[in-house]
């Protein structure tokens, strides 16, 4: 089998070396940072037609996030500010960071940005991205 071939099955080998090699550097990424994980974490789920992800964002306010959408992209920006305090503070333990955030993601298909669904409530942002209809499988029926 040539290495063209995989294209018609639905496979390509090259976008999964491309993903294997994105984890990679982002994992060693935060290994050189001393970053236990990305921030904000989110999950992603898969549906049919959409994908939902959501992203924990304790402490911020929806103004101070920019979300943007391209192609089969998603990037989720903004910054996280700190509490201010007075001067006779002294920190004890601090784990929470602050300052500027970006996460990107790379979505399982194309998604139309006119059909975003956004939702934030108790720190949790909420996103569902629609698949444009052009893009949808079809149901070809097949004559004899």
């Amino acid at each position: 089998m040539l290495l063209s071939d995989f294209g018609r099955f639905g496979f390509d080998p090259f976008l999964e070396m491309r993903r294997m090699q994105e984890e990679m550097n982002q994992r060693l990424a935060g290994l050189s940072a001393g970053a236990g994980r990305e921030f904000p974490p989110i999950n992603l789920w898969i549906g049919g037609d959409s994908v939902a992800v959501t992203a924990e964002l304790p402490g911020i306010v929806p103004e101070d996030v920019d979300l943007t959408v391209r192609e089969n992209t998603l990037t989720l920006q903004g910054t996280r500010e700190p509490r201010t305090e007075d001067e006779k503070s002294v920190w004890h333990r601090r784990e929470r960071a602050y300052g500027s955030f970006s996460r990107t993601v790379q979505l399982p298909f194309r998604v139309d940005p006119e059909r975003v669904e956004t939702r934030f409530a108790n720190g949790l942002l909420e996103i569902e991205l629609h698949r444009p209809e052009a893009d949808r499988p079809k149901k070809i029926q097949i004559n004899s």
